[in-house]
């Protein structure tokens, strides 16, 4: 995909709004993305806390209820490209249902993946790709475990949470990058979570740099 000169928008979490990252403008993942790609601008739609899924009960920070699905609509319309990179603070906190492939709404986990993706494509009209969820370890807890907040109605490990992510991805025909399997680092290794994260879930300016790596490579080959 060419997009010099162009405008890309990044819908997301924590990670995309910078939490962890000391220098903002050089290291962030989508100013790298744009320094890299020569983009005209970048929208940055990162919400700390936020889920893809709607929340049933409010949170103790409304903010954190801002799901993904809400907040597309809200996206500037001039952007040629959206990426979307979230799932995993459903993993972690997020008290949706996790659902089935037969869902199609945002009530569950799996309907809101299928619903954002739908609503990017069709209803915003533009080209769409998400990233899945990156390896984990946080609070002393490996995502190979459900998570154990006891707001979660029917936890599952992060992997379940890729695994929808990327199943959509093939029914929809929306390009998903497999952070889980191909970002090149895990945070439940000691070392690399020291060298590439903040706290095992947010990465540093080193880490962001492996992302930005990442999805580039997948940008090229659209």
């Amino acid at each position: 995909m060419e997009l010099k000169g162009k405008r890309v928008a990044f819908l997301g979490d924590s990670i995309t709004e910078g939490a962890g990252v000391k220098n903002i403008a050089a290291c962030r993942f989508d100013n790298r993305i744009a320094k890299e790609f020569e983009l005209e601008k970048t929208f940055n739609y990162g919400i700390g806390g936020t889920r893809i899924a709607h929340q049933c009960r409010p949170s103790i920070k409304p903010r954190r209820d801002l799901c993904f699905c809400g907040r597309a609509y809200e996206i500037d319309r001039s952007a040629d490209l959206i990426v979307v990179y979230g799932g995993v603070n459903d993993y972690i906190h997020g008290d949706a249902y996790f659902g089935s492939m037969e869902d199609r709404t945002p009530e569950t986990f799996c309907g809101a993946v299928y619903f954002l993706m739908k609503l990017i494509r069709e209803e915003l009209g533009k080209p769409v790709v998400f990233m899945t969820p990156a390896h984990c370890f946080f609070c002393g807890i490996s995502d190979k475990a459900p998570s154990p907040d006891p707001i979660k109605r029917d936890p599952r490990p992060l992997a379940e949470y890729v695994e929808i992510i990327k199943a959509r991805g093939a029914e929809l025909g929306v390009p998903v990058l497999d952070m889980f399997e191909e970002l090149g680092l895990d945070p439940n290794n000691e070392e690399q979570r020291a060298a590439y994260t903040t706290d095992g879930l947010h990465f540093n300016d080193e880490g962001h740099a492996y992302i930005a790596a990442a999805l580039a490579k997948l940008i090229r080959a659209l």
